[in-house]
């Protein structure tokens, strides 16, 4: 016979079992980012060395001082800008052109909506390789060629952010737009100032990935930028392992520069994306 204290030991054994897991897992997942923040305090010699060192014998600031000085072969600091502006520029609208269109397609009734809503998702099945070039001749005809606006402004219309709104505007509940349509509101005043408010999870989410995307874009700036001084970090980093080919502490210090604002932006959001992933499947 099973007594509770039986079943409370098994939950606490699965417990335990299931704790365990995802501690490994962080681990696995943690360990490259604290090797490459201690790797970054290391001397050149001592990040070469065999067997390697766990911790540092010398904390050095070398490799960050590398990057800080304003090498002018290697303006990191004016990579991390230029991504950083990029990188919110893409963000904010991303978020302004797919809450319009979600809204549009969510809520109100014109002729051919599902059609438009299925053309914009078979989008998503296209590789972003074969918009390279069409981007590219894009953006030479209106001169945005070695320019920011090359790299926030494409992609901003993307089909993710319109399906992923749209299934998010979906779960909330119509009754509210209603009460507002009888209170002689209109449908840009209800988008603005109920919609929008209530679906911070979900604008939250998309403003992560959306930023996500964009910072860690490798090709298409090694496209369209060719003065150094416009690069951004992915492909500016690719440069300074080539300058740096032997000095792992200064590429590991324009590595842990980079992963930073990640850090922090997954930090101050980590609750709106769990909340916004939760909801915006539940209905279709």
């Amino acid at each position: 016979m099973i007594t509770m204290a039986t079943v409370s030991r098994r939950r606490k054994g699965a417990s335990i079992g299931w704790y365990t897991i995802l501690i490994g897992l962080s681990l696995v997942f943690i360990a490259p980012l604290v090797w490459m923040f201690i790797t970054s305090l290391k001397s050149r010699d001592e990040a070469l060395r065999m067997p390697p060192t766990i911790l540092p014998e010398h904390v050095s600031g070398k490799g960050y001082g590398t990057i800080m000085g304003g090498d002018s072969q290697a303006p990191v600091l004016t990579w991390f800008t230029n991504s950083m502006i990029a990188a919110v520029g893409h963000t904010a609208l991303v978020l302004v052109v797919a809450s319009s269109a979600a809204y549009a397609l969510a809520r109100m009734e014109f002729p051919g909506r599902k059609v438009l809503f299925g053309l914009i998702i078979s989008t998503l099945f296209v590789p972003s390789f074969v918009m390279l070039i069409p981007n590219y001749l894009i953006v030479d005809s209106l001169g945005w060629i070695d320019s920011l606006w090359a790299l926030a402004i494409p992609g901003a219309a993307g089909a993710f952010g319109v399906f992923f709104l749209r299934q998010f505007f979906m779960s909330l509940p119509p009754a509210l737009e209603e009460a507002a349509l009888l209170d002689g509101a209109n449908h840009f005043q209800i988008f603005l100032r109920i919609v929008l408010p209530l679906s911070k999870p979900a604008l939250a989410t998309l403003a992560v990935l959306s930023f996500l995307t964009n910072w860690n874009d490798f090709v298409w700036p090694v496209y369209v930028m060719f003065n150094p001084e416009n690069m951004t970090l992915p492909p500016g980093l690719a440069s300074l392992q080539g300058a740096y080919i032997a000095d792992y502490p200064v590429a590991m210090a324009g590595a842990v520069i980079t992963a930073i604002p990640v850090l922090a932006l997954f930090l101050f959001t980590q609750r709106y994306v769990i909340e916004g992933v939760s909801r915006s499947g539940l209905k279709g």
